[in-house]
């Protein structure tokens, strides 16, 4: 027995520490998922230090608190994105939808569906609005909010006496607002697929951002409710289509009696300052905005004359903000007006600048012709303008000849030629052909400032003194008049 005793394992010495420091120990041994050991007491006893068990999961915390961080960030700019995506598409693009419409008027102005601004009203998707344009400042006076009643007593109750004409999305009122301002009062119709709701949001974005003096004025509008009105500057001449393309004569003195009287004939000074206008109008929506600005419908009633005759262009609800790629392609809807669609843009849905440059070059034709784009009334290969002008444009006798009867004769010649060329570039069939506005703009200039008859700032109330040319009927009565 003594020798097992002496084979046996001799207990353990007893430990010079408390149980509470073993237990420590055992909570600051080596980590079992880390390469490091437990770092040291600074002492004799070189046992590991408290401190820096607490280290690591200080450490795992923190990163967690920053990860949740970086994520949340990341999700608030990822929908910050996708909504001004959507604010974009409902605006700017062709399908319905989008942003909820805004209610900014008096009784809803704490809308969430809107932000409202003090300088320009209320815009969709922030600052740069839902068409982005950045080059473009915004009116010194701001759009006005008005309120639905104000509007109604404005145009006494939308009158029918007050009706300046009717459109595809609603009818345009003659008003005046509180302060005596006379306005054209537009009071837009919300088709099942809100389609006025687009033409609002897309005229009150782009008219309160670009400045320019050939482009109608936007006073204010309303969004009260269901109510859309917009409130533009009061052209008092109306349209260039009421004075190209005047009603026939009344038949019966009772209808003369209640009839208006049609404006007088437009001569051929102004025509050309309306040329000139209207291609100005069109070269800073296509070259002094970034992106460019597409008309999409410039047609002779989206052209307002004020009380010098002076043209402005106006109806942006179908406008498209173009490309920055090379060729300026947009794919889209075709929308317009027949007889002013480019061929191009009408067959693909292509849409470009000079889709507007062929139908500004249209406009020059009916300003030349007295004619209207599409007259099926009219003899078999007259009945579309471009088609039937197009070959005489380059033969000068052929030229006088299609020019507007209504002039009398009293153009230039030599003007005119110059004018009938320009238009014959403009509708070119192939895209590539047609010039820039900038060309059309430069090379009008020369032409509207050789006549010292008559300055594009006054009033054409008075026929042009001289005659330049005369037809040989003309001629005739001439000769037979003297001669009696």
């Amino acid at each position: 027995m003594a020798d097992v005793a002496a084979f046996a394992p001799s207990p353990p010495a007893p430990s010079p520490l408390a149980p509470g420091d073993v237990a420590a120990d055992a909570l600051l041994a080596p980590w079992p998922m880390s390469p490091w050991p437990a770092p040291l007491r600074h002492g004799d006893d070189r046992r590991p230090n408290p401190l820096f068990a607490i280290l690591p999961l200080s450490a795992l915390a923190i990163g967690l608190v920053l990860l949740v961080a970086v994520a949340v960030i990341l999700v608030l700019t990822r929908r910050g994105r996708l909504r001004l995506a959507g604010a974009v598409v409902s605006v700017d693009g062709d399908k319905p939808g989008g942003a909820p419409a805004s209610s900014c008027g008096s009784s809803a102005r704490n809308s969430h569906n809107a932000r409202c601004y003090p300088a320009s009203g209320c815009m969709y998707g922030g600052r740069l609005g839902p068409l982005g344009l950045a080059a473009a400042q915004p009116r010194s006076r701001g759009a006005q909010v008005f309120t639905y009643r104000e509007l109604e007593r404005a145009t006494d109750g939308f009158g029918e006496g007050n009706v300046l004409g009717r459109g595809a999305y609603g009818v345009v009122y003659r008003g005046r607002l509180g302060d005596g301002t006379p306005a054209a009062i537009k009071r837009l119709q919300l088709d099942l697929r809100r389609q006025g709701e687009r033409e609002f949001r897309v005229e009150v974005d782009l008219l309160s951002r670009m400045h320019s003096p050939h482009l109608v004025g936007l006073l204010g509008y309303c969004a009260d409710q269901s109510h859309r009105l917009l409130v533009f500057e009061l052209m008092p001449n109306g349209t260039l289509k009421s004075h190209l393309h005047r009603p026939a004569a009344v038949a019966t003195d009772s209808q003369e009696a209640r009839s208006p009287a049609p404006p007088p004939a437009l001569d051929w000074q102004t025509r050309l300052c309306i040329a000139l206008d209207c291609a100005r109008a069109l070269e800073f929506l296509h070259e002094h905005t970034s992106p460019a600005v597409i008309h999409r419908d410039f047609n002779c009633s989206n052209v307002l004359l004020d009380h010098n005759y002076r043209a402005r262009v106006s109806d942006f609800a179908t406008a498209k903000v173009g490309s920055n790629k090379a060729n300026g392609q947009v794919l889209t809807r075709v929308l317009g007006t027949t007889g002013y669609l480019a061929p191009e843009y009408a067959s693909t849905g292509k849409l470009t600048t000079k889709s507007d440059v062929y139908s500004y070059g249209v406009v020059l034709l009916e300003l030349l012709t007295g004619r209207v784009p599409v007259d099926t009334q009219r003899p078999p290969g007259q009945h579309v303008l471009v088609s039937w002008a197009l070959p005489r444009l380059t033969n000068r006798e052929r030229l006088v000849q299609m020019v507007d009867p209504a002039l009398k004769g009293q153009f230039a010649v030599k003007d005119l030629i110059q004018v009938g060329a320009i238009a014959a570039m403009c509708v070119q069939t192939k895209a590539e052909y047609r010039p820039l506005m900038t060309d059309v703009v430069q090379s009008l200039i020369p032409i509207v400032k050789k006549s010292p008859v008559m300055s594009c700032s006054s009033t054409p109330a008075r026929p042009l003194q001289h005659v330049v040319y005369m037809s040989p009927l003309q001629k005739q009565a001439s000769v037979a008049g003297k001669a009696s």
